[in-house]
């Protein structure tokens, strides 16, 4: 099983953004810093994701947890649908992806709990 944590951050909205993920299997973990070039803080959340999911599926695990403290990034794969047009491609990359996982599960989580995501992200903004 991978234990994933991803947030997504802005340093303006827009502004320079970049995306932290954790990835935890059998023990160890792992931390991303990734760039995302000029975006708002949303496009950030969703695209942190789609980042997360693609180093996923590299680790062929059958089972996949994702927590994330973006509220529209959860309610937006669970329901499978975003109303804002900029967010649409990426969600249906994100699905896309998660129908390639045997099972995949995405649970909201604070702030707090999170951390550790968020700082990748907040460093990332400063490799752009």
């Amino acid at each position: 099983m991978l234990e994933v944590h991803i947030d997504g951050a802005s340093a303006g909205n827009p502004g320079p953004s970049g995306a932290g993920i954790t990835v935890k299997e059998n023990g160890k973990v792992e931390h991303f810093s990734i760039p995302l070039g000029i975006m708002d803080n949303h496009e950030a959340e969703f695209t942190a994701c789609k980042k997360a999911l693609e180093i996923c599926l590299e680790k062929k695990d059958e089972l996949i947890w994702f927590r994330s403290d973006s509220q529209a990034v959860v309610h937006a794969i669970e329901k499978g649908y975003v109303r804002n047009n900029t967010y649409k491609q990426l969600l249906t990359d994100i699905l896309n992806l998660t129908r390639q996982m045997d099972l995949f599960f995405i649970k909201w989580v604070p702030s707090k709990e999170n951390k550790v995501a968020d700082e990748l992200a907040r460093k990332a903004i400063h490799l752009n």
